[in-house]
């Protein structure tokens, strides 16, 4: 994501003492009285913040687990992607005025993995884990992708529908990605 675009928003956006939400699900405006954001802005961050740490967890468990250097490189990727996009959302849902997640995984959010399913990928190793790391990712991004196209379809901000077309971008081919690697596994 362009990082520096996104906090010179998130800047602005504090600077203007725009965010505040109330209960209502009415946009904040600016000045010239466009909309800022809106209700679904704030539930795709509440949302992809979590569901993008998840991911994280799961790139990280690669490095030590993996035996395909291809899915070794593509959990770096993953995390080296997903982890500034964390800070950016977070940043967001301040200048919003909107609370952060707390209190762990929502296991009807789309694409989320079970306990059960971490912990039998913790546990997994070599060719087991890669095969169990590109099935899981695989579901895991498609559910980013049912998330960013419902924001794309009803955000508000400019800022946040543009990630969501990246993340929406990126995941998809990250899937193509990994559906090759399945193949010759």
């Amino acid at each position: 994501m362009r990082g520096s675009r996104a906090a010179t928003r998130v800047s602005r956006c504090i600077l203007a003492g725009h965010g505040r939400m109330s209960g209502s699900a009415a946009p904040a405006t600016t000045p010239a009285g466009t909309p800022s954001f809106n209700a679904a802005d704030v539930m795709f961050a509440q949302m992809m913040i979590p569901h993008h740490e998840q991911a994280v967890e799961m790139a990280e468990l690669a490095g030590p687990r993996a035996a395909d250097t291809e899915i070794k490189e593509l959990a770096a990727k993953i995390k080296a992607a997903q982890d500034p996009e964390i800070q950016t959302m977070k940043g967001w849902l301040t200048a919003w005025g909107a609370s952060a997640p707390t209190g762990g995984m929502h296991h009807d959010m789309p694409g989320i993995m079970s306990e059960q399913d971490m912990k039998q990928l913790k546990a997994a190793k070599g060719a087991a884990f890669d095969r169990r790391f590109a099935e899981l990712m695989i579901a895991h991004h498609r559910g980013a992708i049912e998330m960013a196209r419902t924001e794309r379809a009803q955000g508000a901000d400019p800022d946040a529908k543009e990630l969501a077309r990246v993340i929406e971008s990126a995941q998809q081919a990250e899937i193509a990605q990994m559906e090759k690697i399945l193949d010759r596994l």
